[in-house]
This record gives structure tokens, C-alpha cells and sequence, in this order.
């Protein structure tokens, strides 16, 4: 099989499964579930959200071993095109209008954004020193995005989760690429790597269930255009990667931008109140589980 093919095959299976962890993410969200850490791991729910997550990231790190980061990074726009209408479907309504033109504006975008990414396989890999220095950056800014309240908190705690999320992939394909190359697995960088990639990943999840307190669409939007935009700049600077096409393959890549843009946009006009009374079950289960 083509490895690109491949690799679009694993990025399908990882974003269904990301989109049901998503779900399962805002539910406790907007129960009130996420106040606390213990509260978090005393629910089974998140063990299964939990669960999902990680069987959604093996998936995706086995996409990265046959695609470039540029690549697959955009495809998980689907798991923003699943969640939505799972979410209103596990909430007993419909999907709003507005919540439909931001959906497909977004993934359009970011399929306007995969066109030129469809390079050939990754066969290059962040050095140690790299390695060390993206982490301590992206640290930084998820530092100061969620050091702050306020009304558009979540909006940043999902800016947050896209950064972490992108670096925890560029590091997974690190990982994947050395192991693949018949390298030791248990080599210094390949163990130093992995460690980060498992505090990246944690981190990422985390950070979206924060952002989803206020609701899944717009949060989950902005989490799939942070993190394909932050994998493809670590992508084009330290991996020798290449948008394809020329000046035509910017240009797309510039329109897909601002598509994708658009679309989280109208995500955000989705009233936040009403995402929350939605996603709960029956106004009693907030309560109930809470407590």
C-alpha cells in the first residue's frame, strides 16, 4: 500500500477516535466534572475518554511513521467534522445552521491547507537540542495563553492544547521515524523524546478539557487550526519539509488559512450557555454527578 495512503487510512481511524473522546471531554465539562483533578480521576467516563485518547494518539503516531507532519496534522480537521454532530446527536437536538457553516468552512480551510502538504514520506527528525528548545518555547506560551481568566479562556486553553498537541506529534514522529530506521529504541534521545512526548500529550488533553467547559464546536475548531498551523511550522523549519506547488501551493495555503479562520469564527457565535444546557443529559445529571 502507497505510504501516504496508508497514512491518511490511520489519520481517519485516530480523528473518529479523537472526536468520541471529545465528546465524552465537553460532557464532563459541562457537568462540572473537570473542577478538580480527583474529581476527574474518580470518573469512570474520563478513564474511557482517557482511553480513547490514547488509542487515537497510537494511531496517529503510526500515521506519522508514513507521513509527513505537514500532512497529517491538517486531517485531523475530521475529527471536528465528527464531534459536532455527535455531540448535538448524544444531546437529543439538532445541529445549528451556524454550527454547520463553521464546521465546513474550517475543514475546507484546512483541506485547502493539506493540498500542498502532500509531500513524501518524513525521513528526518528533531535533534535532541531541537528537541529541547520547541518544548521550551511551546512551555512558554501555553504559560502565558492560560495564565489568565476570563470570557475568552477557553479559547486560549484550546490555543494551548493545539500547541501541545502539535509538539507531542512532531516528537511522536521522532520517535517513530529513529525507530523505523532500526535504530535502539532505547537510545538516549529516543527515551528523552518519548518522555516529552507523554508530557505533551497529558498536557494536551488536559488543556482541552478545560477549554471545553464552555462548549465543544468553537474550543475543538480552535484546537484543529493551532495545532495543524504550529505542526507545520516545526515541519518547515526544523524538518526540512515543503509545502508542494510554488507560489499556487501558498497561495492555497494562505486561503486555506483564512477559510479555516472564518470558520472558527462562526464557531464562536454559538452561544456558550447553550452549549452547556445541551450537552448534559437531563438537568438533574449535572448535579448528580458533581456531587
Amino acid at each position: 500500500m502507497n505510504a501516504t495512503v496508508l497514512a491518511v487510512a490511520l489519520c481517519l481511524a485516530s480523528a473518529a477516535a479523537y472526536a468520541c473522546a471529545a465528546v465524552a471531554q465537553e460532557r464532563l465539562a459541562s457537568a462540572a466534572v473537570a473542577r478538580t483533578a480527583r474529581a476527574l480521576l474518580g470518573h469512570g467516563a474520563w478513564w474511557w475518554s482517557a482511553g480513547l485518547n490514547t488509542a487515537a494518539a497510537l494511531l496517529h503516531a503510526a500515521a506519522l511513521r508514513y507521513g509527513p507532519l505537514t500532512l497529517v496534522q491538517p486531517l485531523g480537521a475530521l475529527t471536528l467534522v465528527a464531534a459536532v454532530p455527535m455531540g448535538a446527536r448524544r444531546a437529543g437536538r439538532r445541529v445549528a445552521a451556524t454550527e454547520w457553516r463553521g464546521t465546513l468552512a474550517t475543514v475546507t480551510g484546512l483541506g485547502l491547507l493539506l493540498l500542498p502538504a502532500s509531500g513524501p514520506a518524513p525521513d528526518d527528525t528533531l535533534t535532541l537540542a531541537e528537541a529541547l528548545a520547541v518544548s521550551g518555547a511551546t512551555a512558554a506560551a501555553i504559560g502565558l495563553l492560560t495564565v489568565r481568566g476570563g470570557v475568552r479562556s477557553g479559547l486560549r486553553h484550546a490555543t494551548a492544547s493545539g500547541l501541545a498537541s502539535a509538539v507531542a506529534s512532531a516528537l511522536t514522529q521522532t520517535v517513530a521515524v529513529a525507530a523505523g530506521r532500526g535504530g535502539s529504541p532505547l537510545s538516549g534521545r529516543v527515551l528523552a523524546v518519548a518522555g516529552l512526548v507523554v508530557v505533551f500529550a497529558v498536557g494536551g488533553m488536559l488543556l482541552s478539557q478545560r477549554a471545553y467547559r464552555g462548549g465543544l464546536g468553537a474550543p475543538l475548531a480552535v484546537v484543529n487550526l493551532a495545532n495543524p498551523l504550529a505542526a507545520a511550522a516545526i515541519g518547515t523549519v526544523l524538518l526540512g519539509e515543503r509545502l508542494q506547488g510554488g507560489a499556487v501551493g501558498l497561495l492555497l495555503a494562505v486561503a486555506g488559512a483564512l477559510a479555516a479562520a472564518r470558520g472558527v469564527l462562526l464557531l464562536t457565535r454559538t452561544a456558550p450557555d447553550g452549549g452547556r444546557t445541551h450537552c448534559a443529559a437531563n438537568p438533574g445529571e449535572a448535579g448528580r454527578v458533581a456531587a
